[in-house]
């Protein structure tokens, strides 16, 4: 499948304090501006798959969802807490692999993003309307408005709009005063920070890891030393007791001699 941006080969993202992952520098900063730029994680891109099952039903197209993300796979770990990821070429939904997902969002009005952001609000209002008994039909506009005001919202507050956000906004959007029933509800299932948070490969370890195992490291001599002297201890307890042998032997050599040369001086009896 053909993308645009070929000079988009490797990012360099950080997480951040929302637990979210965002995009700190590109190979191509001529057409991406880093600043807000988000990208969704594995474990995102896993629950968005998840969501998007429940409209199949009802008519998506999941290469739709392929074709406005960019790929993305972990090279390694960089220093500022820096992770570079490097574009991956083959279908991410054929794949196994864990992949981060951009957005490609190089034309914001008529990207494949934007194109997959306007099937997903239709078909979820389409879902809505078979599975809820509205007094009225529920409308694209509806749900646009109530997501663009909590969006406005944040915007104010000085919150960048996570891609992530912005997707299960709308797979996730239930009309206030409605709700799912749990059977029909069961895919959308919650996330939180900790499920977010997406477990690395394993790295080098940083400074302050090696540091902690140096330490532990001579706490282990402390021990040897302490266990060497112990022993240094036994040895000289097991040396005394021999010299006191040795001594006991001697006096009991020279009583013997005493007692014979005692023997031998008596004068015999006439």
């Amino acid at each position: 499948m053909s993308k645009s941006s070929p000079k988009l080969q490797w990012l360099k993202v950080r997480i951040g304090e929302d637990y979210n992952w965002w995009v700190a520098e590109t190979s191509d900063p001529v057409h991406w501006d880093v600043d807000g730029l988000s990208i969704i994680d594995p474990r995102q891109k896993a629950h968005i798959v998840d969501l998007l099952d429940a409209l199949r039903e009802y008519g998506f197209d999941i290469e739709v969802f392929e074709s406005a993300f960019y790929a993305f796979r972990i090279t390694r770990k960089l220093p500022d807490n820096l992770v570079e990821l490097t574009r991956v070429s083959e279908s991410f939904l054929e794949s196994e692999e864990d992949v981060f997902l951009l957005p490609d969002i190089l034309d914001e009005e008529k990207s494949p993003y934007a194109d997959f952001l306007d099937q997903i609000t239709r078909l979820r209002v389409k879902m809505l309307n078979s599975l809820i008994d509205f007094a009225e039909s529920l409308e694209i506009d509806e749900i646009e408005e109530q997501i663009r005001e909590q969006q406005n919202a944040e915007y104010m507050e000085g919150k960048s709009i996570h891609v992530f956000n912005e997707v299960t906004a709308i797979l996730e959007f239930i009309p206030e005063g409605y709700e799912l029933e749990v059977g029909e509800d069961a895919k959308e299932a919650s996330t939180d920070e900790e499920e977010i948070d997406i477990d690395l490969p394993d790295f080098e370890e940083d400074e302050e890891t090696l540091e902690e195992d140096e330490t532990m490291k001579w706490d282990d001599d402390d021990d040897d030393i302490d266990g060497s002297e112990d022993g240094d201890d036994d040895e000289d307890e097991d040396m005394e007791e021999e010299e006191d042998e040795d001594f006991e032997e001697e006096d009991e050599d020279e009583d013997e001699d005493s007692s014979r040369k005692s023997k031998r001086g008596r004068p015999r009896k006439g």
